[in-house]
């Protein structure tokens, strides 16, 4: 495996084309892997579409059965329907000023669709890049970056990111032709620095169209943040990519069969047809002969379906699917209108297991997303700890409330209001909720300390 880190200690920390070009090269692979995951994810690119058969007279259908994005946009739904929440806390200095940078930077970046899109691309591809800018007004934002565009370079031994590398094709134009060139962006922890491929193929040079090159990104960190998918960074749907294949060809074939001349073959017997009357049978439906004698005439031969077998076999390929895959079958039964809270939780560990993995992950990215971010905003005089952000996520469940209301009520007394509060899922800020039940009971009237004019008694004298 080509080892960047040497390479770069033996040209003093000087990036060579050489050694972009060694990058891309090795990089080629997983490239092509997380590319063609997401043109499948998309159904620009799949199998069972590719399919030709020796005989180009044979009907061949070619029909996609989507699970792959199924299975990806479940458990975006799931996981993250809800936007992650961003918490600071308050017991620390400057908690107020901390809150109010982290808010406009979420704002700036819309972070509740770049979490979205970040999960998204890393359940299909396996991982995904974010990068941290600061942009023409001086202000930090976040982008996603995709994975077949992205390389992190790590120190193995203390597993930190050293450097990141960028590159994807851009169109220059040459007097009245356009040509396609590799655009690199190499992130250290002090600069980026802009190269492109060289007009001639030889190698990538500086890119003279940048003002400042490098340019100074105002991070003391590398502004990557990688988020992955599990330690394998692997797709939700490869293991199950056979398996899809397989029901996608069964299925286009049964189709196939079924519009092959009606499943039928017209069968005449003491009788010579010509291609004409064929024709005009396939046209009209309809055929007649002209001669009237015994043994002479025209049944139709049928192929015969085993509906059950396949019915059977496309059932049991489906159901390997979802179970491989650790997805959910929303057709199930016990996702009916009146199934109980257990049931489902029940249905959904399999689901359950694969986002605790990948909350974990985004905790753990999230959280040197800030700590970048934190000295850039230190050089402005905020001087902030990235440890005080809390992240909080939130499962898109559907909820009966009336039975929640029911159990967090029989709890009154027994636990503190914050605790039951927080156990109703329509409640995103359990604190606001009892500052306003605070305030509503303010302004309530006791009814009891009314008598609605009945006359106070005088009192006896004595």
């Amino acid at each position: 495996m080509f080892d960047v880190l040497k390479e770069l200690a033996l040209t003093d920390n000087q990036v060579t084309s050489q050694i972009i070009e060694d990058l891309i090269d090795e990089h080629a692979p997983i490239r092509a892997k997380t590319l063609a995951l997401y043109e499948r994810y998309k159904t620009d690119s799949v199998p069972v579409f590719d399919r030709k058969f020796d005989d180009e007279g044979k009907i061949n259908r070619k029909l996609n059965n989507s699970f792959d994005s199924e299975i990806v946009d479940t458990k975006v739904g799931y996981f993250i329907g809800y936007p992650i929440s961003y918490q600071i806390d308050e017991e620390q200095d400057n908690s107020e000023a901390f809150d109010k940078v982290v808010q406009n930077f979420n704002l700036r970046s819309d972070i509740a669709d770049l979490d979205a899109e970040t999960v998204k691309m890393a359940t299909i591809c396996g991982y995904a890049g974010r990068l941290l800018y600061i942009d023409v007004e001086g202000e930090e934002r976040a982008m996603l970056l995709y994975p077949w565009e992205t390389i992190a370079i790590y120190d193995r031994s203390i597993h930190e990111l050293q450097y990141a590398m960028r590159y994807y094709t851009i169109t220059v134009k040459e007097g009245k032709e356009t040509k396609e060139l590799i655009r690199v962006e190499w992130y250290d922890r002090e600069n980026v620095t802009f190269y492109i491929e060289s007009r001639d193929g030889q190698g990538f040079v500086l890119d003279d169209t940048e003002p400042v090159n490098p340019k100074p990104h105002l991070f003391d960190e590398v502004p990557v943040v990688m988020f992955v998918n599990n330690d394998e960074q692997q797709g939700d749907a490869e293991k199950v990519l056979e398996l899809i294949d397989a029901y996608d060809r069964t299925i286009s074939d049964v189709n196939s069969e079924i519009e092959e001349f009606r499943l039928a073959y017209m069968l005449f017997y003491g009788y010579s047809i010509d291609e004409e009357i064929i024709k005009q049978a396939r046209k009209t439906g309809a055929f007649g002969l002209d001669v009237k004698t015994e043994g002479v005439g025209v049944e139709f031969l049928t192929k015969q379906l085993n509906d059950q077998v396949i019915e059977n076999h496309l059932n049991r390929l489906e159901a390997n699917i979802l179970r491989f895959a650790n997805n959910i079958n929303m057709t199930d039964e016990q996702f009916a209108g009146n199934a109980s809270g257990v049931a489902i939780k029940y249905k959904l560990t399999p689901l359950e297991n694969k986002c605790i993995t990948l909350e974990r992950k985004m905790t753990a990215a999230l959280r040197q997303q800030f700590k970048i971010l934190c000295t850039a905003w230190a050089k402005k005089g905020i001087n902030l700890d990235y440890i005080n952000v809390f992240f909080g996520f939130k499962r898109n469940l559907p909820v009966n409330v009336s039975d929640e209301a029911d159990s967090t009520g029989k709890l009154k007394g027994m636990v503190s209001e914050k605790t039951r509060l927080s156990l109703l899922s329509f409640v995103d800020d359990v604190e606001w909720e009892i500052e306003e039940m605070e305030r509503d009971s303010e302004g309530m009237i006791v009814l009891d300390d009314f008598n609605f004019g009945e006359e106070e008694e005088p009192e006896e004298e004595e």
